[in-house]
């Protein structure tokens, strides 16, 4: 599942692959050198963060690239050597960034691996539950009286006690007593066939 990204965040994005690339490349030169070695080297801390979480690898180089960015938008390129040093502010910021990258690709791992691997299971449980109620109404149909085969096949339809003896014009008890002698021969005759 792909994230879209406003233009600013694009851009954000871009920024980091092209000042990592570069600061990578600007390895020769002096004063450029101990900004490429800590790309470098929080590329490779990042690394070791994404397989210590179990994140995918073929999404560590994006989450990297994150980090990368994040550090863009609050640390100033020249204090990235500080990154790695301990009880820095830089260090903090780096650290926070890992954890919300991480976060938010395990978050959406979890959320795309939902959708994928829950099987649909309506059509067969639905097939079952028709081929029930029809082996039930044929069984009513051939050991039932009329009023009781009726009672039954409402009860089936959803229909409560009290919309029955609404509909068929009777008490509520009288109902109630008719569905239970139907039930009581419905499992005599559907014993008798098992």
């Amino acid at each position: 599942m792909k994230r879209r990204l406003r233009p600013s965040q694009k851009s954000t994005y871009v920024t980091a692959l092209l000042v990592g690339t570069a600061l990578s490349a600007l390895g020769a030169v002096p004063a450029s050198a101990s900004a490429a070695q800590a790309v470098h080297d929080m590329s490779r801390y990042c690394t070791v963060c994404w397989r210590n979480a179990r994140l995918q690898p073929d999404h560590w180089s994006d989450c990297t690239q994150e980090v990368l960015a994040r550090l863009l938008e609050r640390v100033a390129p020249d204090r990235w050597e500080h990154v790695l040093k301990q009880e820095s502010e830089e260090r903090r910021e780096f650290l926070r960034a890992i954890d919300t990258v991480k976060k938010r690709s395990q978050r959406a791992h979890r959320a795309g691996s939902l959708e994928v691997d829950v099987p649909d299971g309506r059509g067969v449980r639905s097939q079952a539950l028709t081929d029930i109620r029809q082996s039930v109404l044929q069984a009513a149909e051939q050991s039932l009286t009329t009023r009781q085969f009726e009672i039954v096949r409402l009860t089936l339809d959803g229909w409560s006690v009290a919309e029955i003896a609404d509909h068929l014009e009777l008490p509520a008890t009288r109902v109630s007593d008719e569905k239970y002698k139907a039930i009581q021969r419905l499992r005599d005759a559907l014993s008798e066939h098992a």
